[in-house]
């Protein structure tokens, strides 16, 4: 088959998608990424196909800082993100997508690539959805935990009835005017709020997640199919330095704090109060800084800076890690068995931590009070209590026996051979 794999955002909003590609080309298939422009190369050195599909943000490091801040901000960023830059170049995404799918024989969307969905109502194709993290069911039995409304776990004690009241208050504020015009225009039925319920194919939805992480809810849509998580590294791309290797063999495992490849761009001072949590504990720490402007001059000794290095390697050699919450890098986690100390900063980060939290494995900091006090002491509760350790190591077994990408490439090849066999069935007129 020719499967498109339309995607949009972050590196944890792509490397899932590579990491199925891969799996589905092992498989005889011819697995397409179709995203933004700047992904071309890692894209293409991994072996993969690609297409451009808009909108066509730049790398971060050369995008306006003002830009990033407004993208990143907990309670506006989501509503601008979508309106103001995925949703205002549908036009564009909707025209590129229709164009890459012509001869393909299936379309796999990502939450934030609402122009698939049009695509497959428009033309037929068939399509399965996909979810990287709980948060995009909006369970009313598994209550998402917002940016923004932190407070609201305290209300699950009055039951789901009461949180799908909240929740659907909360749906209510994000129209989608945009693609409403659109779908209009093409001449494609109202199929629901792309944010929500919209963005879920009738036909199959993959949770390319763990259900360990967070177990199926009696909301989700029945067509759901959880895979286990889709691991991607890319150590093969830039691999640890000597200079990192050196530091890790030189001592005891250190702390490690890292933001990703977006929260990092909005760091302020993440990397400085780390610096000075991890002195208070006496403890050996590698920051992974991402960029240049988040360096801080002379280092303690016992404590490095570095632009990047393979999660996987790096996270299962640390005492603990501290990050921001993304899925992909709370995955990375979990599956290193170490405990780790979450400091979300928008989108569903909050929500991951909760879920995190809740396996025993972790503990949340908020953004605003990320200060070296308060992190030294979560810290510690980490490095001295063994339950942590212990946790992380029983779900880190867990989550090594499950093959996410594997599992994911046979639902699909199932769905499609289940299309072909309801195609083949004969139509028997009435009487016959």
């Amino acid at each position: 088959m020719r499967i498109i794999i339309s995607t949009f955002g972050s590196f944890g909003d792509l490397h899932p998608y590579m990491s199925l590609a891969m799996e589905l080309q092992a498989r005889g298939h011819t697995p397409v990424i179709a995203t933004m422009q700047y992904y071309r190369e890692k894209i293409q050195e991994a072996g993969l196909e690609f297409a451009a599909v808009r909108p066509n943000l730049p790398q971060p490091k050369w995008q306006d800082q003002e830009l990033i801040e407004k993208i990143m901000e907990p309670r506006s960023g989501p509503k601008f993100l979508t309106e103001e830059i995925i949703h205002a170049a549908l036009p564009e995404s909707y025209s590129d997508l229709l164009e890459v799918t012509k001869g393909a024989d299936l379309l796999i969307t990502h939450p934030a690539a609402p122009a698939g969905p049009l695509v497959s109502y428009k033309t037929g194709i068939p399509w399965i959805s996909t979810v990287l993290a709980p948060f995009s069911f909006f369970s009313a039995y598994d209550s998402p935990v917002p940016p923004y409304w932190q407070w609201t776990t305290i209300f699950r004690v009055l039951g789901p009835r009461f949180m799908k009241f909240m929740l659907d208050t909360m749906k209510g504020q994000f129209k989608a005017k945009q693609m409403d015009a659109l779908r209009t225009k093409i001449g494609v039925a109202d199929y629901g709020n792309p944010l929500f319920e919209g963005q879920h194919s009738p036909g199959c939805v993959l949770a390319m997640f763990s259900s360990v992480f967070a177990r199926p809810q009696p909301d989700w849509p029945t067509q759901t199919h959880v895979t286990g998580f889709c691991f991607y590294d890319g150590h093969h791309e830039s691999p640890m330095s000597q200079e990192l290797l050196d530091f890790l063999d030189s001592g005891p495992p250190p702390i490690v704090f890292t933001l990703g490849s977006t929260a990092v761009w909005v760091a302020r001072e993440f990397f400085q109060e780390s610096v000075e949590a991890a002195k208070q504990l006496g403890r050996r720490a590698i920051l992974v800084i991402g960029d240049e402007r988040n360096k801080l001059g002379v280092l303690p000794e016992g404590i490095i800076a570095v632009d990047y290095a393979p999660y996987q390697p790096l996270f299962s050699r640390a005492a603990v890690v501290v990050h921001h919450g993304g899925v992909g890098t709370t995955a990375q986690g979990l599956l290193a068995g170490v405990p780790t100390v979450i400091v979300p900063f928008a989108f569903d980060q909050s929500d991951n931590a909760d879920h995190a939290s809740r396996l025993g494995t972790s503990r949340t900091v908020y953004r605003q009070k990320y200060f070296a006090p308060r992190v030294a002491r979560e810290l510690g509760i980490l490095l001295n209590d063994p339950s942590y350790v212990q946790r992380a190591r029983d779900i880190s077994a867990k989550l090594k026996i499950e093959n996410g990408p594997a599992s994911a490439a046979e639902v699909i090849e199932r769905h499609m051979q289940s299309l072909d066999k309801r195609a083949e069935e004969p139509v028997y007129a009435s009487g016959d």
